[in-house]
């Protein structure tokens, strides 16, 4: 059995993602790293490629042919890493909005302390943001607050993307049934965690805006996770979930 293995998702990040690459295999925990590139025209698989002579055995590239969802990179890379045999799974950003250094409290999280999840929290101590407006902070607290509302996951930030996986939570939930594609895919998988009875902790972090490349974010996304979460929820009243 492999150990952690983490999964970046990138379209058009050239400008963080050397950096991101030589600062998580830095760390004194050998991670591996899964970049999953959606055919970026900016380049960045090639800047991965080339850094994979440098890192043999621990960084990996898997590319694709368009932008095609942030919940399908990941689910690409989580297929990938039960085929290999990975223990820990990790979710991050390649924009820096995620410290790489708390990869290592995430995986203590799992490892050392028992939980099956561990969620990179913006909110469980209060707001942890830096460089966000005022407005897009509210929409995200007021956005995680309507999920725990509608779900009743006993989670804060229910919308984060920095999360490390035990192997059994992504071998029980079944990922091709998996219904959304953009953020709202980070509330799906916390919800079947959630349902499923798995131990999830959130550990606290701070989340800093992104200073190179573009973001992602668009209205489109945030329409599907506010609506989504009603179809997800009437939906679980007609699944059942065999309790891990």
């Amino acid at each position: 059995m492999k150990d952690a293995l983490v999964i970046i998702p990138t379209y058009n990040e050239r400008e963080n993602v050397e950096a991101m690459v030589r600062k998580v295999m830095s760390l004194p925990h050998p991670f591996e790293l899964l970049i999953i590139d959606d055919g970026s025209p900016d380049g960045t698989a090639d800047i991965v490629r080339h850094l994979q002579l440098e890192f043999p055995g621990r960084l990996h590239l898997e590319t694709r042919q368009g932008k095609l969802g942030l919940g399908t990179a990941y689910i690409h890379g989580f297929k990938y890493a039960l085929r290999h045999g990975y223990e820990y799974i990790f979710e991050m950003d390649c924009d820096f909005s995620h410290n790489p250094d708390d990869l290592l409290r995430l995986y203590d999280a799992c490892s050392n302390e028992g939980y099956d999840v561990a969620i990179g929290s913006r909110y469980v101590q209060g707001v942890n943001v830096v460089n966000w407006p005022m407005s897009r902070v509210l929409m995200s607290w007021f956005a995680s607050w309507y999920v725990r509302l509608v779900t009743g996951m006993p989670i804060h930030d229910t919308t984060a993307g920095f999360k490390c996986y035990r192997r059994k939570v992504l071998e029980t939930i079944p990922l091709d049934e998996i219904r959304f594609i953009g953020y709202a895919f980070q509330i799906e998988m916390k919800f079947l965690s959630y349902k499923y009875g798995f131990k999830i902790k959130e550990v606290p972090i701070i989340f800093t805006d992104r200073t190179k490349g573009t973001s992602k974010m668009t209205k489109g996304i945030f329409k599907e996770a506010v609506l989504g979460v009603i179809r997800m929820k009437l939906s679980s009243y007609f699944r059942h979930f065999d309790r891990y």
